[in-house]
């Protein structure tokens, strides 16, 4: 959504209106095409996903996650005036907060399941007590 808003911003530039701008080095690699990348200038890669297949830290990553990125929408509302930019920011960060809130009760789900004694003690995804290999 983000390159988007980029997107439709820059499209109808000129190479003279992109001189001097702090565009200007997005536009020698990329033109006006769509490229993600951070706002330092790191290309999005699948890096940006982690997964451990616990349960418990999988959902922990995914609230931090929104969490982050609703702090890049209320950075980027700050800086914004342009109504057509701000009302589409204000819908992701509204549905950012859905998410954590989402990924939260889901979290609270998953803990009162846990034998509350073994809370943090083992993965419950894989370390079940059919395994003989220990014996």
């Amino acid at each position: 959504m983000v390159s988007t808003i980029v997107h439709q911003l820059t499209r109808n530039l000129t190479a003279d209106q992109i001189k001097g701008t702090p565009f200007e080095a997005y536009y020698v690699d990329h033109t006006t095409g769509v490229w993600p990348q951070a706002a330092g200038g790191v290309p999005f890669s699948a890096m940006e996903f982690q997964s451990t297949g616990d349960p418990v830290t999988d959902l922990v990553e995914n609230m931090a996650a929104e969490q982050k990125a609703r702090t890049t929408y209320d950075n980027l509302l700050r800086i914004s005036c342009d109504p057509d930019v701000t009302e589409p920011l204000r819908f992701l960060r509204a549905r950012e907060i859905v998410h954590f809130q989402r990924f939260g009760e889901a979290l609270r789900i998953v803990q009162d399941r846990l034998d509350a004694r073994n809370f943090y003690a083992f993965n419950p995804a894989f370390d079940k007590q059919s395994c003989n290999c220990n014996k």
